[in-house]
């Protein structure tokens, strides 16, 4: 397949462009869907996409998905970013849903990927306040109990959609061995568990992210997804979908503040003609233009690489995904911004609330350092 789409994807693209259209397609609709941008998600509208059976795309048929791959789930997530569709819950949704596909007892793939392909939201809570880039320096700690369960103490913080999610996937620690990539432990945690709390954290994009405390938490002992002490690598078997999403999702945002920028700069007429025809911003949309269509490019055929072979980790090119997709994001909103002068501040236009999206892509799921990092070290470094 390569970077080209084939037919039955190029029709899914089509279809999910034409519900945004329709659903949420003007300024005014979208305000009043988000709660003037304060709220990433609606379920109303997550409902709709759930109805349709898009929220399955990647998941397996036996459990009410479409039996896609992740090329089919990356034509999703830029589709319904690029319509600014609020239906925010589905990355950590489908990232945690594939986490139980991998390695979920049958019992737990039937509970949580049924309830995700019928617009459940899930969460996956790992990050903690001095374990963030560093996961495995996570304290979080799970201890045994008599009876088999488990005992769950710690807080976890900046966690995405734990505010409107069914279960969290939890990562907490179960050994204390020298290595502290070691004894790491998943657990399924319904959000309704006695000793759960979820508070809000403020930010610039509105009601996202969450800290959540967990104090004498218990857990039977078939709340274990996978193996015990197996987390860390359970973890990397991962990193692809997560990388692969998350740029998705920006390689759709960029093109949505390219358009919203260009369609500007063609009408907008300052000494006698638009400014979009003076050199200095021509040149510039064809600089935006071309990193929009290499990052198109880059994303499809890792996600292609990655559907031929499901087995195998690419964490240098899902690492190179995620770098260009949000840097890239992060640098066409903030052009268009310029170009656009003082309206790419005004709420009006929603550059700047492209811009705040893109800005805090090269933070969450691994920051562009961390990406860097990882794509040096591939090479020995």
């Amino acid at each position: 397949m390569g970077s080209r789409l084939t037919a039955q994807q190029s029709d899914f693209a089509t279809a999910v462009r034409d519900f945004a259209k329709r659903e949420c397609g003007t300024r005014e609709r979208r305000e009043e869907l988000t709660r003037g941008g304060r709220e990433p998600h609606n379920p109303t509208i997550y409902g709709m996409l759930a109805d349709l059976g898009w929220l399955g795309v990647c998941l397996p048929e036996e459990y009410g998905g479409a039996g896609g791959g992740l090329a089919d789930a990356c034509v999703f997530l830029e589709e319904t970013s690029y319509g600014l569709v609020p239906a925010g819950g589905f990355v950590t949704t489908v990232i945690t849903a594939k986490a139980y596909e991998r390695f979920g007892t049958e019992r737990q793939r039937q509970e949580v990927l049924c309830g995700a392909t019928r617009g459940a939201v899930l969460s996956i809570a790992m990050s903690e306040p001095a374990a963030g880039s560093d996961v495995g320096a996570l304290r979080c700690r799970a201890e045994p109990r008599a009876d088999g369960g488990w005992l769950i103490n710690g807080q976890k913080t900046w966690i995405s959609n734990a505010h409107i999610a069914e279960s969290m996937l939890l990562v907490a620690r179960t050994g204390t061995s020298g290595d502290k990539h070691k004894g790491l432990t998943m657990f399924h945690v319904p959000m309704d568990t006695p000793g759960v709390e979820v508070r809000g954290i403020e930010t610039m994009g509105g009601r996202e992210v969450n800290d959540v405390f967990l104090t004498d938490v218990r857990l039977p002992a078939d709340a274990v997804v996978g193996e015990v002490d197996d987390g860390w690598r359970q973890l990397m078997a991962g990193l692809n979908h997560e990388r692969l999403f998350l740029a998705a999702g920006m390689l759709g945002l960029a093109r949505r503040a390219f358009d919203d920028a260009v369609a500007y700069v063609r009408e907008r007429e300052q000494f006698g003609r638009p400014i979009g025809s003076f050199q200095a911003l021509r040149h510039r949309v064809a600089d935006l233009a071309t990193e929009i269509e290499c990052t198109r490019l880059l994303v499809r055929e890792v996600a292609a690489d990655c559907d031929a072979e499901p087995d195998r980790l690419f964490p240098r090119e899902a690492s190179m995904a995620k770098l260009k997709a949000t840097e890239t994001a992060k640098r066409v909103a903030l052009e268009c911004m310029q170009m656009m002068g003082g309206y790419g501040y005004a709420t009006e236009y929603g550059m700047e609330r492209h811009l705040r999206a893109a800005v805090v892509s090269t933070v969450y799921g691994g920051t562009s350092e961390i990406q860097r990092d990882i794509i040096g070290k591939s090479y020995g470094l």
